[in-house]
């Protein structure tokens, strides 16, 4: 028996990203393929179109890619903290405390994308990824949208300590995604 690929983290701060585009790109399009998400060629053409824009021009815009030993693509993650004039609280259905909501550049962490290529679930990836990125924010919590389909995505989250704080559609024409928070032990 052979024993499992070892699986590499690099992190990666702003433009500094775009130099593996295409292997962020072909973690995405692969996994948002797959239900709940069903993505098309489009969707994933406008996603790195906003990842390009993010990551030129954010300097604070972390990014964190899994690979193999031979330099195979397995899983990603990104975000930027979010800024004071931040729409992500706008799709929160319902009224959000203005002490949530506040905003100032350097007090949320708004995670992205977090994805895993499905050879390489549930080997602990995923959780590499997250805490990569947690080590070296410095903001005081983390927000994330999810799909509540994503049972396993979910899970994951409420695992390392995200608690459900609403529901949103984080785009016009998106379904219903559970809007999850994590305060960090600062």
């Amino acid at each position: 028996m052979r024993p499992p690929p070892i699986i590499t983290t690099e992190l990666f701060a702003g433009s500094a990203a775009l130099r593996v585009e295409d292997a962020f790109r072909l973690i995405y399009a692969e996994v948002f393929a797959e239900p709940p998400y069903h993505e098309t060629d489009d969707d994933v053409r406008a996603a790195f179109r906003r990842f390009r824009s993010q990551a030129a021009r954010r300097n604070a815009f972390l990014a964190a890619l899994a690979r193999t030993e031979d330099g195979e693509p397995v899983g990603m993650a990104y975000g930027f903290p979010l800024e004071p004039e931040t729409r992500w609280w706008d799709g929160v259905a319902g009224p959000v405390p203005e002490a949530m909501r506040r905003e100032d550049g350097r007090r949320t962490f708004g995670l992205l994308e977090l994805a895993v290529r499905a050879p390489w679930r549930r080997r602990g990836v995923a959780r590499r990824l997250h805490e990569s990125l947690i080590d070296v924010v410095t903001a005081e919590r983390v927000l994330l949208n999810v799909h509540p389909a994503s049972s396993a995505a979910s899970a994951a989250y409420q695992s390392w300590g995200y608690r459900k704080v609403g529901e949103a559609r984080p785009w016009e024409g998106a379904d219903l995604h559970d809007v999850m928070l994590l305060e960090l032990p600062r």
